[in-house]
């Protein structure tokens, strides 16, 4: 059996890269970091818990992944560059068959973001994963919840609804054939962080937020911080490849509240849109504007005809949901 210094030794410690800002990373009390002159940390923590956001016997290779990804995410949508992070890792066991692989999922994307881990901790109990990440962003260039205006675009990035789908197939809540769950499940066990989007958004965007709870109560989060509306066009809502072969009804619900799809959800001013899309091309992330901003109060949705829609949409929680 494994020790807790073993493990760390085995799956976790790395040769620091020339130029990091780590300046000292695993192996004493503290990590130190040297952000670049002139920037600002960007910090964010997500924890994963087994059976409440991942199912009992995932891949660990997969929630490797997810569970870095998730933090990225959350990096993108404040138009910060990953640095490096923190894992904290409960562990019912040290077991070498599970570890292997969750650290070389871990890691692959760390390394295709160049973030280096830099610390944290491990202990005995029920698989629980939790990540802190470190971001940087030029002063002035961060993209906050606060900073939408009446007038902005909203945009989505990707296609929404697909990850949705796959657990409802997993819940069997839907009668999905074979094909259809294994082509939707990526996208909810692998997901792509939309760090190259967010940067190149810096100075375009003025709000962003990432869609982890689904769309109605992500984009609510910013209508509530920056004090404004919106209208949202639900038949314009860009479905994932799955989801479009299933009912406008189904389209619609998974869409604007599904969640776990780890897109960007962001505005910008209207004259901004050859920009936005430059944005998305240089990132090769396609982009989709789907709504407004407004100074009315709420969130009004629309089909495609421009006709009022009265949906009864909830997002996810963490404490209400199932």
């Amino acid at each position: 059996m494994l020790s807790e210094f073993d493990l760390i030794a085995r799956y976790f410690t790395r040769p620091s890269r020339r130029f990091s800002p780590v300046t000292l990373g695993i192996g004493d009390d503290c990590a130190l970091l040297s952000p670049p002159h002139g920037s600002q940390l960007a910090i964010s923590s997500d924890m994963l818990v087994e059976g409440r956001h991942f199912f009992p016997g995932a891949d660990p290779f997969q929630l490797g992944h997810k569970c870095l990804a998730v933090n990225l995410s959350d990096l993108a949508a404040m138009g910060a560059a990953p640095v490096a992070f923190t894992l904290a890792l409960a562990l019912p066991e040290a077991n070498a068959e599970w570890l292997e692989p969750f650290s070389k999922g871990l890691l692959a994307l760390a390394d295709r973001h160049d973030c280096e881990l830099m610390g944290g901790d491990t202990t005995k109990g029920p698989l629980n994963i939790c990540i802190t990440i470190f971001g940087q962003v030029p002063p002035d260039q961060s993209l906050r919840r606060d900073a939408a205006r009446p007038g902005d675009d909203i945009w989505i990035s990707g296609t929404l609804g697909d990850a949705r789908l796959a657990l409802a197939g997993y819940r069997n809540e839907l009668p999905l054939d074979k094909d259809m769950l294994n082509a939707a499940a990526p996208r909810m066990h692998a997901p792509t962080p939309r760090v190259g989007l967010g940067v190149a958004l810096r100075g375009i965007a003025r709000a962003a937020i990432d869609i982890s709870d689904g769309l109605v109560g992500d984009l609510g989060h910013i209508l509530h911080r920056s004090g404004v509306g919106a209208s949202l066009d639900a038949d314009l809502l860009p479905a994932g490849a799955m989801l479009s072969a299933q009912s406008a009804e189904l389209r619609r619900r998974f869409t604007l509240a599904g969640g776990d799809d780890y897109e960007l959800c962001f505005t910008a001013p209207a004259n901004r849109r050859d920009d936005v899309l430059a944005a998305g091309s240089l990132s090769s992330t396609p982009v989709t504007r789907v709504g407004s901003i407004e100074a009315a109060p709420g969130l009004r949705l629309r089909d495609a005809d421009g006709k009022p829609l009265d949906l009864q949409l909830t997002s996810f929680d963490h404490f209400a949901s199932p």
